[in-house]
């Protein structure tokens, strides 16, 4: 599913917003947790209705927790999966005030991560899956956004499965 998306990226949308576009399911599950895991719906499933990518936490006991923790997974699902249809003349605020000496400073359990990675790969996506024009691009060197990339195991498969697409060699 590498579907396009308009100007403004669902993985940058604020999370009240994103949370408007999504179906939210509160369910029980079974598995470790107590004796109160079955009889509370503290399992959270949301489906972002736009795109039908749908994302769930069920690991902690706070139905609140587990919202915040899918909504994460949601945001780094849409980072992954939709590309935005263009791309500006140069990188984001957001993406700029990141970039530091052309190092990119962040944490992968940042808020601004997914937002972050949607930018990253829509740029690899309009360079062909090349990454030196893409790093150019985003003022970065290929070896920092070879790292960055490397952060989120699905955006690296992503990245290969596009280079291999393009007759391109996979990265290690």
């Amino acid at each position: 599913m590498f579907g396009i998306m308009s100007r403004v990226h669902p993985a940058c949308l604020p999370i009240e917003t994103l949370l408007a576009q999504c179906d939210v399911r509160h369910e029980r599950r079974s598995g470790p947790g107590g004796q109160h895991r079955n009889k509370v719906a503290t399992a959270v499933v949301l489906t972002h209705r736009p795109t039908g990518l749908r994302a769930e936490a069920n690991e902690c006991r706070s139905q609140a927790d587990n919202q915040r923790q899918a909504l994460r997974r949601l945001r780094l699902r849409l980072a992954v999966e939709i590309r935005s249809t263009s791309l500006d003349k140069e990188p984001s605020a957001l993406w700029r005030s990141r970039v530091r000496g052309g190092r990119l400073a962040i944490n992968p359990s940042h808020d601004d991560f997914p937002a972050l990675l949607a930018e990253a790969l829509d740029a690899l996506i309009a360079a062909e899956c090349d990454l030196a024009p893409a790093a150019s691009w985003l003022e970065i060197t290929a070896t920092q956004l070879t790292r960055f990339l490397q952060l989120e195991p699905a955006a690296w498969r992503r990245l290969n499965d596009c280079r291999r697409q393009r007759g391109l060699r996979p990265l290690k």
